[in-house]
């Protein structure tokens, strides 16, 4: 049996520098997704959404793994893109105001019949939010990333160092504010926490 670990086979973008902003090509890929808004502390959908994606993300890799591929693939680590809804960037003391959308990547053996077909699967256990579950494909293109460790309130200068690399290189940032949370956040002390964070790019004379 093929063993597959894609966080090892995409090391440039699971697994950026933690020393300093680079570049990145980001393709179009597959993921889960799922949207909501409100504080990701105490919406009761953030939570339940987590634990969606990851429900239907591990149906899926044993389906894969016993099915006609026999890939034994590790689950990919759970991603949001954050934004707000008038367009304003984030701001930690008004977390009420996100709107998000939480994605586990999947591997090109997950086919919409498969998800599906998981999907059926995973509901008979009674979890919440399924059928707001979409297997989409997101592609970032250009973008610029680093690796943060520690805690969330750390974030915030990693974001400016993003922000002053793309303007010294020419460049200006697009999207959504992308983060990867590298390991079980849950299960990690604050300081030794690893999240990915990452801007789409595009030339600032652009249009």
């Amino acid at each position: 049996m093929v063993k597959l670990d894609l966080t090892k086979e995409l090391k440039e973008l699971y697994r950026p520098s933690a020393k300093k902003v680079k570049l990145a090509n980001v393709p179009r890929m597959g993921f889960l997704m799922i949207d909501g808004e409100g504080d990701p502390n105490t919406a009761p959908r953030f939570r339940e959404a987590v634990k969606a994606l990851y429900s239907l993300s591990h149906r899926l890799r044993f389906m894969v793994k016993q099915g006609r591929a026999a890939v034994d693939y590790k689950v990919m680590p759970l991603e949001g893109l954050w934004q707000t809804r008038d367009g304003a960037p984030l701001d930690p003391q008004n977390r009420d105001a996100f709107q998000w959308t939480l994605m586990i990547m999947q591997p090109d053996f997950v086919t919409p019949e498969l998800f599906l077909e998981a999907r059926e699967v995973v509901a008979k256990k009674k979890v919440p939010l399924l059928e707001d579950i979409r297997l989409d494909r997101y592609a970032e293109g250009l973008s610029a990333q680093i690796l943060h460790v520690g805690s969330n309130s750390g974030k915030g200068p990693v974001v400016e160092t993003i922000y002053r690399f793309a303007q010294e290189q020419g460049y200006e940032l697009t999207g959504c504010h992308h983060e990867i949370y590298l390991g079980d956040h849950r299960r990690t002390a604050p300081e030794k926490r690893k999240t990915v964070i990452r801007y789409k790019v595009r030339k600032s004379n652009d249009t």
